[in-house]
């Protein structure tokens, strides 16, 4: 464990029980951590077990074993509400709360018990600066935007509070080309700028070299290597790496360093 480590899944192993009565294993003794400013991106074939391992992060899931600290302290002793504003989930798909989005921040803050200033003020507006999203948008209905709009909110209402960790899962899945790419480079800003551990699960490896500082890739509910994005990508260590980056990478064969 890296000193600065400030997520941690540690040894985790999930299972559920088959179709024989049999127990299948999700994850199977898995440790993986994010340090402060990283964006640490996940992929690997679909059934890996990459989104299951997200939500161990936020007890949305508990491990069979295993655990996971945040800043070195065991997850499993801080209240759920005071855990999910520290490190929130933005899921594949956007879902946001009837009303204008100036309603949905408002919802949020309150859901994680924290004062939100005036949406004035120069806090909010950096923070609305960052995510890209418009100051005309705040006395609209929120679920009347487009879904890149809509994504684009709720990243900004999960920073609404006390967030040291963002878990992202495939949040760029559903938008078009340059609305990915712009998220992506909106993922970099905030761990930059505001110092947050980001861990994002993605099949999209093109987004992970424009966000990414390390990536993991998962195999049958194992990590089986870790690293800098264009090393990993470029140079894999691993057979099973190599195998699965040969059929993921684009038609032109080519993996940006």
């Amino acid at each position: 464990m890296n000193s600065r480590t400030l997520l941690l899944a540690e040894d985790v192993t999930v299972s559920r029980p088959g179709e024989d009565g049999s127990c299948d294993r999700i994850l199977e003794r898995t440790t993986l951590g994010v340090t402060p400013g990283e964006v640490l991106a996940v992929t690997g074939p679909s059934g890996s077990g990459q989104s299951t391992l997200l939500l161990l992060y936020n007890r949305l899931l508990e491990p069979d074993n295993g655990r996971v600290l945040l800043t070195g302290k065991d997850i499993r002793t801080i209240p759920p509400p005071d855990l999910r504003a520290q490190v929130p989930l933005v899921a594949q798909k956007p879902y946001l709360f009837p009303g204008t989005v100036s309603d949905n921040l408002l919802a949020s803050a309150r859901l994680r018990r924290v004062e939100l200033p005036e949406l004035q003020s120069r806090d909010i507006k950096s923070l609305i600066e960052m995510c890209r999203v418009e100051q005309s948008w705040l006395d609209r209905n929120a679920r009347k935007l487009s879904v890149g709009q809509q994504q684009r909110v709720c990243l900004l209402r999960a920073l609404l509070g006390p967030c040291k960790a963002m878990l992202l899962d495939e949040p760029t899945s559903a938008l078009d080309r340059q609305m990915g790419v712009q998220l992506a480079q909106t993922f970099k800003l905030l761990a930059a700028e505001k110092g947050l551990a980001i861990i994002l699960v993605t099949h999209d490896l093109e987004i992970a070299q424009i966000c990414a500082d390390r990536i993991a890739l998962m195999i049958s509910g194992s990590v089986i290597e870790t690293g800098p994005v264009a090393q990993v990508l470029n140079a894999p260590k691993a057979e099973a790496s190599r195998q699965f980056l040969s059929s993921a990478v684009p038609d032109n064969g080519d993996i940006a360093s």
